[in-house]
């Protein structure tokens, strides 16, 4: 039987104007050290695309071997955004970031030191455990400390400095690989700038205040109280810690079951569904085929190999002019449109790119030219939109008591369906050439239908109140 939530207060939640003040600033600072997180996250995922090449010379590998480089990085990422939602749950957002901190510098100073392929895989793996838990944390980290009104382009930054990460990647390995391109062992140089984010995000989340919503949840209210005095003016940190505690005291009244009390609820499967849909949908783009094989892709579509090499951050470039759009606009627009608009771009995007591909002969000295517009124009169009959006509402739609562990199943997704991805496009790319754009474009078709149908819009709300919406709306068993 179902029985309608009660709900904090009647209509929605009315808190007082953010209003200006140094604490402003400080919410900023907050933001730009967790993201560090972020940052690492894009270097560590975008510098195998100019060291690869040097690695299989120095190690003499084969292709498998290769492509385990990749894979393994991603296989860590997923587990360690399956556990890291969990782990952030109970040990706290803050000191997880400080742990995973640590975990980046060491895969990172591990891979570069790596004297054999197979320690080489070990680091690989420890740095994508690092990369999967802050891909689930540091969103959520920034969703819990942001005023509503600037939760979209705050937990958007993360994005920002993701893509500001992979294009660093792209441009430190053009840059050292035509200083050092003769050196053997140039891809370490590569690998040893990540050493030094890792030791800012460190340092950085040390004077960081934790999750109030956290610190809420563990019924440390008094601490949760401090921690938001440091980031709201006094009257709007008192309203807030109201309206949380008035839901953390709320569902504390019910039986906490874990995943069993997730799956037997309406409506925490619906959003649980939501949630791993945009997660699965993110990636199904094709987005990271080009951040892992851009070069390639450009080779085949025409271009030299020293050509490729310079528009691939050309890609990195695009990819951030159209983030700091998607910053500038994420407040200001309907999530939903947003989406909707991003996923029709780069549908006919792949469209494009698919039908230029098969019918334009490969001497026509055009279609290179025209293939580079229309993967730039996908770029555009999945980093001024998809890109921060997928992992803004993925932050935004989980209710408190189980976001953590909920984050972490979705993102999970989200890194399973990059893994496969990242798996099949080589030999998608071999099999069916510029085809394959086809197949992302059929897939993007199938995720306008479920965003138009399936997907919430989470503008302009709290968290508090966008959870008791879903409870009222999908129904509490």
């Amino acid at each position: 039987m179902s029985k309608q939530p009660v709900a904090p207060s009647a209509g929605k939640t009315s808190l007082p104007p953010l209003g200006q003040g140094a604490y402003n600033k400080r919410i900023g600072q907050v933001a730009v050290i967790a993201t560090f997180g972020g940052l690492l996250f894009g270097y560590d995922t975008g510098v195998l695309n100019g060291a690869l090449s040097f690695m299989v010379d120095y190690f003499q590998i084969n292709a498998i071997q290769e492509g385990l480089i990749t894979f393994i990085l991603l296989a860590g990422a997923a587990l360690g955004a399956f556990f890291g939602g969990r782990i952030s749950d109970g040990l706290g957002r803050r000191k997880l970031i400080i742990g995973l901190a640590v975990l980046f510098f060491v895969g990172a100073l591990g891979c570069v030191l790596a004297p054999t392929y197979e320690s080489l895989l070990v680091f690989r793996f420890i740095l994508g455990l690092a990369v999967g838990g802050a891909s689930v944390t540091v969103p959520v980290y920034l969703a819990e400390v942001a005023p509503f009104e600037r939760r979209g382009s705050l937990v958007s930054l993360n994005e920002l400095m993701i893509v500001s990460g992979q294009f660093l990647a792209f441009a430190i390995n053009a840059i050292i690989g035509n200083l050092w391109g003769g050196h053997g062992e140039v891809w370490r140089y590569m690998l040893t700038i990540a050493v030094l984010p890792a030791l800012v995000l460190f340092f950085g989340m040390l004077r960081m205040p934790e999750s109030p919503r956290w610190l809420a949840s563990k019924g440390r209210y008094a601490e949760a109280l401090a921690a938001l005095r440091t980031i709201r003016s006094d009257e709007r940190a008192v309203a807030e810690i109201n309206e949380i505690q008035e839901l953390t005291l709320l569902e504390k009244k019910e039986q906490s079951v874990g995943w069993s009390e997730i799956l037997s609820q309406p409506w925490l499967r619906r959003l649980l569904f939501i949630g791993m849909g945009l997660a699965a949908f993110q990636q199904l783009t094709g987005i990271n085929s080009m951040m892992y094989y851009g070069t390639q892709v450009l080779e085949q579509a025409g271009f030299t190999r020293n050509a490729a090499l310079g528009f691939n951050v050309l890609n990195g470039v695009v990819n951030v002019g159209a983030t700091l759009v998607a910053l500038a606009i994420i407040n200001k627009f309907n999530r939903r449109t947003l989406l909707l608009i991003g996923l029709s771009g780069t549908t006919l995007a792949h469209a494009f790119v698919g039908s230029v591909g098969i019918f334009m002969e490969d001497g026509n000295p055009l279609r290179p030219w025209l293939l580079l517009i229309g993967i730039l124009a996908f770029i555009a169009f999945m980093a001024g939109t998809i890109g921060a959006l997928a992992w803004l509402m993925i932050a935004e739609i989980f209710p408190l008591k189980f976001r953590g562990r909920m984050i972490g199943a979705t993102v999970l997704v989200l890194w399973l369906t990059n893994a496969v991805v990242s798996l099949v496009f080589p030999s998608l790319i071999e099999a069916v050439g510029f085809g394959t754009f086809w197949i992302f474009a059929a897939i993007g078709l199938v995720a306008i239908t479920f965003i138009a149908t399936s997907v919430p819009e989470t503008r302009g709300r709290s968290l508090e109140e966008l959870e008791m919406e879903f409870q009222t709306k999908y129904g509490v068993r």
